[in-house]
């Protein structure tokens, strides 16, 4: 099968095409014939020695990626809940080694959901990572409620638009931060109210939310967190929140911390039903397998709308 390694987590060391042999499975795993994947900031920012880079590094050569949706080709002993020729997707491995950069994926079943009929594998593969993120941010660590006011940075961005479409799916009243080029959109797609980080400052128009989930890497913490209601939830998801931030948000009667996405099958589930259903929408930006260095350079950049998808025909 072909697939794409890198030799050292360095930017100069290029995403090169090989060919290797299909992985085998273990009995709690199926084989994927893979039909589409996603690339995320954490594929890129691991490429340059940072991201998961230090999880992996005695496994160079390395595949990167851990999104994939696709047709499944094989099962092992012990895996009763998928078989042969179904459309499944998800995220393989999340922390881990995923090796979803290639034709073929070994990936655990407990990982997976089956694909909704009416979801093309591309909009399934971009609603893995980035959709998991949000999910388990807003309801399991955020626990965002109906009613509440949540403040979602990077809106347009591939976590950010599935945050602002789950966040309305709970009934919470949505405020959404961009460029001014992506207002309409981020309302579109659910937000009750729309910032422009260029020109507007946060905490001058938010002070009474209930959770701040910031997907930016790089922010002013203080004002941020000033947004928050006392007792309010801050979660930062590019980066942990360092020790002097969190003192200074204690100080604040503020809750603070970073977290890192789980590879979850039932969380997968419930994705699952939500993008069968259209109430998930993810906005996609298509290329061929071919055009891996395209796709990282893109998500480098950081200014695409929605997320990036690699088709395999």
């Amino acid at each position: 099968m072909k697939a794409i390694i890198i030799n050292s987590f360095n930017e100069l060391d290029k995403l090169t095409y090989v060919e290797v042999p299909v992985p085998g499975i273990k009995a709690d795993e199926v084989l994927i014939q893979v039909r589409a994947l996603s690339v995320n900031p954490v594929d890129v920012q691991t490429h340059r020695g940072t991201g998961v880079s230090r999880w992996l590094k005695d496994e160079l050569p390395v595949i990167l990626g851990w999104d994939i949706s696709g047709v499944i080709s094989a099962v092992g002993d012990h895996v009763t809940e998928f078989k042969v020729g179904d459309e499944v997707f998800g995220m393989v491995n999340f922390p881990g080694h995923g090796k979803a950069y290639a034709e073929y994926v070994a990936a655990p079943a407990a990982h997976l959901a089956l694909k909704p009929a009416n979801v093309t594998h591309e909009a399934a593969a971009a609603t893995t990572l980035a959709a998991l993120t949000a999910y388990q941010v807003l309801l399991q660590q955020g626990k965002l409620n109906k009613g509440q006011k949540v403040l979602i940075t990077a809106a347009a961005g591939g976590v950010g638009h599935f945050a602002v479409q789950i966040a309305k799916q709970l009934g919470a009243y949505v405020i959404g931060t961009s460029s001014a080029a992506n207002k309409d959109y981020i309302l579109s797609i659910g937000a009750d109210e729309h910032i422009d980080y260029k020109t507007q400052q946060e905490a001058e128009i938010v002070r009474d939310a209930d959770l701040v989930m910031d997907n930016v890497r790089s922010q002013d913490f203080a004002s941020t967190i000033s947004t928050l209601k006392k007792g309010g939830t801050y979660i930062k998801i590019p980066n942990a929140v360092p020790e002097a931030m969190q003192e200074l948000a204690k100080g604040k009667d503020v809750n603070a911390f970073f977290y890192l996405v789980q590879s979850s099958g039932a969380d997968m589930k419930v994705l699952a039903e939500w993008l069968g259903k259209g109430i998930l929408q993810p906005n996609l930006n298509v290329y061929d397998f071919s055009q891996i260095e395209l796709a990282h350079q893109l998500q480098l950049e950081g200014r695409t709308r929605g997320k990036i998808v690699l088709s395999i025909k």
